[in-house]
């Protein structure tokens, strides 16, 4: 099978030669690569670069073009605080719409540009040129909530769910907009799959998830896929309450975080694929191979058939090589058949 054809079975239960191995890497691919994290976040020819060097030297499935939650803020004039081997940040003391009436005037930037959108965009292109059509490129969004809360601010915007929810619903609406334009160009530069990482949403309550957070991300999912495209979810932390919201977003693959008990994901997602739900610190960082493709196995027993080999959230830049290697390994050794009835 081809790495794209052993992905697709997988997210359905269908057999596959071997398991999927698709863990977000990013300072760790910088790193391993031999870059600075500013220059793989600023310039796609770097991030290509270091993905590749994954897919071919460590035995990655697929390359993605996740980096940080500071590109569409970048864009729209926010204030992004950037480092030179850590993740940017945005500056939540002085977000672009703290004086909320400016989303009157806020307008969709140019994605072609020449702006950090536009450089994640050429990074797919690019990706898919050298790769040709046979491996997964993974595209990537932020979603309503997560991007909301990068130009408002968390507690704003929850204060504002309350004093002043015609705002939110028009803010939302905005995010979604923009979303679907970057994925829609994402996509038409090669992307196969379009992750939504949507952080903020495990923050809130599941009547607040429902109402303010969950018609939004269902908007951007069908929109994904009405352009052909598959759909990841990542939503880091704790979504022990959200998860059969998740399985009703009907997306191709969620991320379970580490914090959520990963047996009661797979009964409230039963026809969904899952990723993870691996503690990264613990296990990929401080932990031993061994160990490493031990809890690769009890969560391939969990989640059976529809089961995508990674960790839980992002793998620790400085994992050991031979911690990685060995999720590597695990997933080149087994097949989605082994445990095919726990998918339900």
């Amino acid at each position: 099978m081809t790495p794209l054809e052993r992905y697709r079975a997988a997210l359905v239960g269908r057999p596959t030669d071997h398991l999927p191995c698709h863990p977000i890497c990013m300072i760790f691919a910088a790193r391993y690569s031999g870059a600075r994290f500013l220059d793989y976040v600023m310039d796609h020819r770097v991030m290509v670069n270091a993905q590749l060097r994954l897919y071919d030297e460590l035995g990655m499935d697929y390359v993605a073009t996740i980096s940080d939650p500071c590109r569409e803020t970048h864009d729209l004039g926010a204030r992004c605080t950037y480092f030179e081997d850590e993740a940017p940040a945005n500056d939540a003391r002085d977000a672009l719409l703290r004086d909320k009436t400016k989303l009157a005037s806020l307008r969709c930037p140019d994605l072609l540009g020449g702006g950090r959108m536009h450089d994640r965009i050429q990074a797919v292109a690019k990706l898919r040129e050298r790769l040709g059509p046979h491996v997964s490129v993974l595209g990537w969004v932020e979603g309503p909530i997560a991007l909301a809360v990068d130009l408002r601010g968390m507690e704003p915007l929850m204060l504002d769910t309350v004093d002043d929810p015609a705002f939110v619903a028009d803010l939302l609406e905005f995010c979604v907009a923009l979303e679907t334009e970057f994925a829609r160009l994402q996509v038409a530069a090669g992307a196969d799959t379009v992750g939504i990482g949507d952080a903020a949403a495990s923050l809130v309550s599941l009547g607040t998830y429902r109402r303010e957070v969950f018609p939004y991300e269902q908007r951007l999912v069908d929109a994904i896929h009405a352009l052909g495209a598959q759909v990841r979810l990542h939503v880091c932390g704790n979504t022990h309450h959200l998860v059969g919201d998740f399985a009703r977003l009907g997306c191709d693959l969620v991320d379970i975080d580490y914090l959520c008990d990963l047996a009661h994901a797979r009964a409230a997602m039963p026809e969904t694929a899952i990723l993870g739900n691996m503690e990264p610190a613990r296990w990929l960082l401080r932990g031993t191979p061994d160990e490493v493709y031990a809890r690769l196995a009890e969560h391939h027993a969990v989640c059976g058939a529809r089961f995508v080999v990674g960790a839980g959230c992002e793998v620790p830049p400085d994992t050991p090589l031979a911690n990685f290697r060995a999720l590597v390994r695990y997933a080149r050794e087994h097949t989605n058949q082994e445990h095919a009835a726990a998918a339900g």
